[in-house]
């Protein structure tokens, strides 16, 4: 399986994917989940993938090639494109044509067309945009209510994600918070593993220097796996206790209510209970 989150904040982007595949418990590998296509001082555009490897790595070929009829001139590409909506057309394309060709072979041997990529960045001339696109080839967009997106195993490190962070949230924070999201998908899912590769791109530069793949070995990584369990468990400690009595007087656990009572089924001496 996989773990892949992108954020679209107003400075800026964050992308962070694990690499780890697996199809069965003895055929674990590393593949990369992240790829860049880069135009310096044009365009600068992220796509994260899960699901099926063959599917991803096959949309990923055809999309250097992709090309959609715009309907009134030349082709729209992921190169000639003038905004990320045509962009993510030009994905959404290549999903389907990987679906056609080879979909019908996929289901004959029982397998599910399963993929769905994380896809961001920003063209000259227009805002920043990030999608999530699904293995049908039609797209969502992120708004400023829903400012990121995870595909893979996401339930672990979601919390945290919707706890921190707002378009207002800085880079360095949402980059410090995407790997607090991986660090709790990798405690609680053998599935997602190391290296990880993390991007985070300011708005308007059109590229980006600030990219780096992470392993075992990263310092930065290792303080945040040993620092966020030790951090957890001190506030877990400060919390109060469940009280059950009378003394719980400034958060009591019991509060009467006719509304909101325990259903229990009491019996009285000399009942049978059947």
């Amino acid at each position: 399986m996989t773990y892949c989150v992108g954020i679209k904040l107003d400075a800026g982007l964050v992308f962070l994917s694990d690499s780890r595949t697996n199809a069965g418990l003895d055929q674990i590998s590393t593949f990369r989940k992240m790829i860049v296509y880069e135009k310096p001082g044009d365009r600068f555009m992220v796509m994260l993938s899960a699901g099926n490897l063959s599917i991803s790595q096959s949309v990923r070929e055809i999309l250097q090639v992709e090309k959609i009829d715009n309907g009134d001139g030349e082709p729209i590409s992921m190169w000639n494109a003038t905004s990320m909506f045509d962009a993510v057309r030009v994905l959404g394309s290549a999903v389907r044509r990987v679906y056609d060709q080879d979909g019908p072979s996929l289901k004959q041997s029982g397998v599910d067309f399963n993929a769905s990529m994380i896809f961001g960045g920003q063209i000259k001339g227009e805002a920043m945009r990030l999608f999530l696109v699904y293995s049908a080839g039609n797209f969502i967009e992120a708004t400023r209510e829903t400012c990121y997106f995870q595909i893979g195993e996401s339930k672990y490190g979601k919390p945290v994600l919707d706890r921190m962070i707002t378009p207002a949230t800085p880079l360095p924070e949402a980059a410090k918070c995407a790997l607090v999201s991986m660090d709790s998908t990798l405690k609680s899912n053998l599935s997602v593993g190391l290296p990880l590769d993390l991007l985070v791109y300011e708005a308007d530069r059109y590229r980006t220097d600030q990219l780096v793949c992470i392993d075992e070995h990263n310092p930065y990584f290792h303080m945040i796996r040993s620092s966020w369990g030790q951090r957890l468990r001190q506030v877990f400690e400060s919390l109060d206790d469940p009280l059950w009595g009378d003394g719980a007087t400034s958060h009591p656990l019991v509060v009467h209510s006719p509304r909101y009572e325990p259903m229990r089924k009491i019996t009285h001496p000399g009942e049978r209970i059947i």
